[in-house]
């Protein structure tokens, strides 16, 4: 079994930061592609920003310059520090990856819980 754990949403204000953390545990062989879409009420879910295991990066247009995703691959973790936040930025954040399960030859989607993050004064 694999679990994707997000932490480190909350409310914010205008111009302020956060840091969001999301943990891979479980039977994991390899961890591909790490990252973080976010779903605002009434809308699609979105692609935010996007790591590869080699850690080549991709982001929304919305998000460039001010949110940065990184990862740590011994602890399996995948980061998104976000500066400069906006009202718009409200969202659930959840977290993704592609893993490779120990014994299996392919990869799979896995999805966090999701994270509540709120930008308002």
């Amino acid at each position: 079994q694999v679990q994707l754990v997000e932490s480190g949403g909350g409310l914010v204000q205008p111009g302020g930061s956060l840091r969001l953390s999301c943990a891979a545990s479980g039977s994991i062989f390899s961890i591909n592609a790490m990252g973080w879409y976010r779903q605002a009420p009434g809308k699609q879910r979105d692609l935010v920003a996007l790591i590869t295991s080699s850690s080549s990066t991709n982001y929304a247009d919305s998000v460039k310059g001010r949110f940065t995703i990184s990862r740590d691959n011994a602890k399996n973790t995948v980061y998104l520090q976000m500066n400069s936040l906006k009202p718009e930025d409200t969202a659930v954040y959840y977290c993704y990856a592609r893993i490779v399960r120990a014994g299996d030859l392919l990869g799979m989607d896995y999805w966090g819980k999701g994270t509540l993050v709120t930008v308002s004064s």
